[in-house]
């Protein structure tokens, strides 16, 4: 299963906004709990459904989405 197995986008569930594997767990929400400092285990243990590829799909996905093209207007 690749991050675009686990990455879901669904315009009923939590606004359209990335999820995992269809839980109403966003990916925005793991990232925050890293970004605040939690471990992969502690984010594990907080949510049982999450399994450690999904942390890694997580970032993989946010890296994805971050490297945007600039195009400059002469």
């Amino acid at each position: 299963m690749g991050m675009y197995d686990r990455i879901t986008l669904d315009p009923d569930q939590c606004g359209g906004r990335p999820c995992i594997r269809g839980l109403r767990i966003r990916v925005k929400d793991v990232l925050d709990l890293l970004a605040a400092g939690a471990s992969r285990e502690e984010i594990l243990e907080d949510y049982p459904l999450l399994e450690a590829d999904d942390i890694a799909a997580v970032l993989e996905f946010a890296a994805r989405e971050s490297d945007h093209v600039i195009l400059r207007v002469a």
